[in-house]
């Protein structure tokens, strides 16, 4: 395939969130586009004013920016086929449907809603196809003047030929459609609106769209597409019909495809979970599609390096957070520990943290960042890592404590309190032997002599390493969370 040959497009309708299976469309588009050195176009289909609105165009902006997705064309860049929002183009697509009307390839349609199900009925009961039959495809002019003497308005109609539609999918090989379950579609509304079945066509016909990457939801729509942009061929406005590729499912739970309704999809979510860019289109892209049989973690520019189309599975893929957040905590421990530091500001500041502003220690911060990195999955996680440094005294989880705190605890944290007082601070390992010692006195090993202290001292039985903890924390105030502890074990 010759470099910048290849033209694709990412086109959603801003209409809530983003989706995590929109998001992976993106991602194949976007990759295929790099990896051809080819053109990604962001297009905005916004027909839909009951649905679209201007805070979801800005979001959806903001979230590709988020993940580092740049495009060629499109909203806020420009290109040579501009306006990119659909509701921009109506006068494109009020011209193509009439040039359809007039070249016999779309006609009008008078049927109510009433008598198309009627009709749909019968033929179910009749075991046959249920789509239109073809009522009004031949209608005379006494039939037309009839049915608008009525006061009917018709939509617009595009005619399908009557022959098998057969074409070779990227992913899915070569499929075939018959004409009987591939009947004659809507184009326009009776109100003169143009259909999603006439502007997305229209549109990649005239961006010059080559590849169509998109979900297998919309596979069914392919052969209708096909034949209209063989009639846009014909009338000029087309140059080639593009290639198809359907994208696999992304599967939810039982079974089912993840929906824009389910809680899991929106990205939003794994934005404000503290996901990282790198990490999520890392996990997204094995929704369909591997590096290498015994790799997932990888960069985005070796996705890029060896994206092929031809490579992606047809079977449908489950979404696994488990596995996701797995993928994100390796892309945190590749990162640079500044970088880290950097990006888990939002997380140390309201409205996360629960301690003051001005109780927030920037040297504290710096000192346990290094630790915190190879702890957490998600960068939300580290508020609850941290709090113990920046709060005046720890939040105590009752179920952590009564599983710390049992009999002999206070006798174990009066000697530990006694040993840390001599030992030398500037080091963890010297804070290790003064627990491991008192444990010893005690007839424990290490890690059960370190949970009363954790405890007495982070509030929590799991978190961050414990004896670089203290360091951080200091001296003073833990041995002064380790006699309040006493205190709350005698009361």
């Amino acid at each position: 395939m010759a470099n910048g040959s290849v033209r694709v497009r990412f086109c959603p309708s801003p209409t809530g969130n983003p989706h995590v299976g929109l998001v992976r469309t993106a991602l194949f588009n976007w990759a295929f586009a790099r990896h051809t050195g080819g053109t990604f176009v962001f297009r905005i289909e916004d027909t839909d004013a009951a649905r679209d609105s201007e805070e979801s165009y800005v979001q959806l902006l903001d979230s590709l920016r988020w993940l580092g997705f740049d495009w060629d064309e499109g909203p806020e860049v420009g290109g040579p086929h501009a306006p990119y929002r659909q509701s921009q183009r109506m006068d494109l697509y009020k011209d193509v449907a009439q040039k359809l009307l007039d070249g016999g390839y779309a006609y009008h349609c008078y049927c109510t809603t009433e008598e198309l199900d009627a009709r749909r009925d019968a033929a179910r009961a009749a075991g046959k196809p249920s789509g239109y039959d073809g009522h009004c495809r031949d209608l005379t002019a006494e039939q037309v003047a009839a049915y608008e003497a009525e006061g009917r308005t018709p939509i617009v109609r595009f005619r399908m030929p009557d022959e098998p539609i057969t074409f070779t999918d990227l992913v899915r090989g070569e499929l075939t459609f018959t004409p009987e379950n591939v009947p004659d579609y809507g184009i326009v509304r009776a109100n003169g609106a143009p259909l999603y079945t006439l502007v997305n066509p229209v549109d990649d016909a005239l961006m010059e769209i080559t590849h169509v990457l998109r979900g297998e939801d919309l596979l069914s729509s392919t052969p209708r597409q096909i034949a209209l942009y063989k009639a846009l061929i014909e009338l000029g406005i087309a140059k080639a019909v593009p290639e198809f590729g359907h994208l696999p499912y992304v599967m939810g739970e039982g079974n089912k495809k993840l929906s824009k309704r389910d809680p899991q999809s929106s990205l939003n979510l794994y934005r404000e979970q503290g996901f990282l860019p790198e990490g999520l289109l890392n996990y997204l892209s094995l929704l369909g599609w591997s590096l290498a049989p015994d790799r997932d973690i990888f960069s985005i520019e070796e996705m890029v390096a060896a994206f092929d189309i031809a490579d992606v599975n047809p079977n449908p893929a489950r979404f696994d957070l488990k596995k996701a957040e797995s993928i994100n905590a390796d892309h945190i421990r590749l990162l640079d520990v500044k970088d880290f530091t950097e990006r888990c500001r939002p997380w140390l500041k309201a409205p996360f943290a629960p301690w003051a502003p001005e109780d927030f220690d920037e040297a504290k911060w710096q000192a346990i960042a290094p630790h915190a990195q190879t702890r957490v999955k998600v960068l939300s996680e580290i508020t609850d890592n941290v709090d113990f440094l920046f709060l005046p005294e720890p939040v105590f989880d009752e179920a952590s404590w009564t599983k710390a705190m049992k009999e002999g605890s206070d006798a174990l944290l009066t000697t530990a309190r006694a040993k840390l007082l001599q030992a030398d601070w500037s080091s963890p390992e010297s804070l290790k032997d003064a627990v491991l010692a008192a444990g010893e006195e005690h007839g424990l090993k290490l890690g059960k002599a370190q949970a009363p202290v954790r405890v007495a001292v982070t509030g929590r039985t799991v978190g961050l390493p414990l004896f670089e903890s203290l360091q951080v924390l200091g001296k003073e105030k833990t041995i002064a969370r380790i006699d309040a502890a006493l205190v709350k074990l005698a009361a």
